[in-house]
């Protein structure tokens, strides 16, 4: 079967669905065509003028990207603007362009779990987790000879359907009563008398947002005039995506020896890899978050971890945060470009298992990190201590 675009974009979207994006966000397909055939994609963190050169010498048909390339709006492409010359020099090249940037940092597993993965570390949740989709516990009696209908009903409507399970239900065998009384038309029974029936009662889960249309069903399918159902709000639960990652490493190490671990596991960059704290201290328990993440400095802490890895830690929330010494996570901060790189191999590795070998996948090998000069002083200038 021929490869198109769109049968691409389907698979990075199953894995980044565009509705778990900011508001503010500007994911999906920038340029291209979803008709068009695709042998080759190119999988990068930033949509620059080397990506695209680099797309053009592979002979991509498609470069998927981290980061948009028209976050704000604008009213034009024109090829004298840079970004606009980007994207005529796409479209010339019949290179399409597609983008997953808060999807993916939320997604499970996300840019988080690919620089949790990169650095040693096993994730055990998200740092930062997301509400879980609210739920209801929808509770009915129902004759047995009419059970096994009522509940393909519900689940026909979205009942039963947790994770990556379908159809789910809890089911017992017991015995209604009830006692038609003037004005009832019974589907069983006498008015005037007491009536016991043999019945099952049935449980489902069901998304807060399908609870009309399930009891609807559940109406439309019972044979009682009168549907006995209990309806129960779940307390709200976290789910399992979410901004950042919260893990363990395979054994404590000092957080010399981590940052140097960081270092290893991540592209080189003129940056570096830099850190709070004292370099003996006890490093076990590790937050991560790709990209900026000096929002979650409060999160990192209540999550009691020994240390928070994320990139453009600015000064004063930095120096804020270090002075609660050892209470607090030490901090390694690396750069905005590295900590997301490794999402390009793990976004890569959604459309090779998606298309069996069928299409080509590269992850890009340009530095894209837009510092490319660094030096350190040799001459002691400050007392530090």
């Amino acid at each position: 079967m021929t490869t198109t675009l769109g049968r691409v974009i389907a698979a990075l979207e199953a894995a980044y669905p565009p509705s778990a994006a900011e508001s503010w966000d500007a994911v999906g397909l920038i340029c291209g065509d979803p008709a068009e055939q695709v042998t080759r994609v190119l999988f990068a963190v930033d949509p620059t003028e080397s990506v695209v050169d680099e797309a053009i010498e592979v002979a991509a048909q498609a470069v998927v990207v981290h980061h948009p390339l028209l976050l704000r709006g604008v009213t034009g492409v024109p090829a004298d603007d840079p970004k606009g010359h980007l994207v005529h020099r796409l479209i010339r090249a019949s290179i399409a362009l597609y983008c997953a940037h808060t999807n993916a940092d939320v997604a499970d597993p996300g840019v988080s779990d690919a620089l949790a993965a990169a650095i040693g570390v096993t994730v055990t949740g998200p740092l930062s987790p997301n509400p879980a989709p609210p739920l209801d516990v929808l509770t009915t009696f129902v004759p047995h000879a009419d059970a096994v209908e009522v509940l393909a009903a519900l689940h026909a409507a979205g009942a039963g359907q947790i994770g990556n399970y379908r159809d789910a239900a809890f089911t017992v065998a017991g015995t209604g009563q009830f006692l038609p009384v003037d004005g009832a038309n019974p589907a069983i029974g006498t008015l005037g008398e007491l009536e016991h029936v043999d019945e099952t009662r049935v449980e489902v889960v069901l998304e807060r947002r399908l609870r009309t249309r399930i009891v609807d069903a559940l109406r439309a399918a019972h044979p009682y005039e009168e549907v006995a159902l209990n309806l129960h709000e779940m307390a709200d639960l976290p789910s399992r995506t979410g901004l950042g990652r919260v893990g363990v490493l395979p054994e404590p190490e000092p957080l010399s020896a981590f940052v140097q671990r960081v270092a290893d596991g991540l592209p080189p960059t003129v940056q570096g890899v830099r850190a709070t704290g004292d370099p003996d201290r006890t490093i076990h328990r590790v937050a991560v978050s790709g990209g900026s993440g000096d929002s979650l400095l409060k999160a990192a802490t209540a999550a009691g971890v020994d240390a928070f890895v994320t990139a453009d830690l600015r000064h004063h929330p930095a120096s804020e945060h270090a002075a609660g010494g050892a209470a607090v996570p030490a901090l390694v901060d690396v750069a905005h470009w590295a900590s997301e790189w490794p999402w390009c191999e793990q976004a890569a590795g959604v459309v090779r298992s998606a298309f069996d070998g069928t299409v080509d996948v590269l992850v890009s090998t340009r530095r894209t990190d837009p510092w490319t000069v660094g030096a350190t002083s040799l001459t002691r200038r400050t007392n530090q201590r």
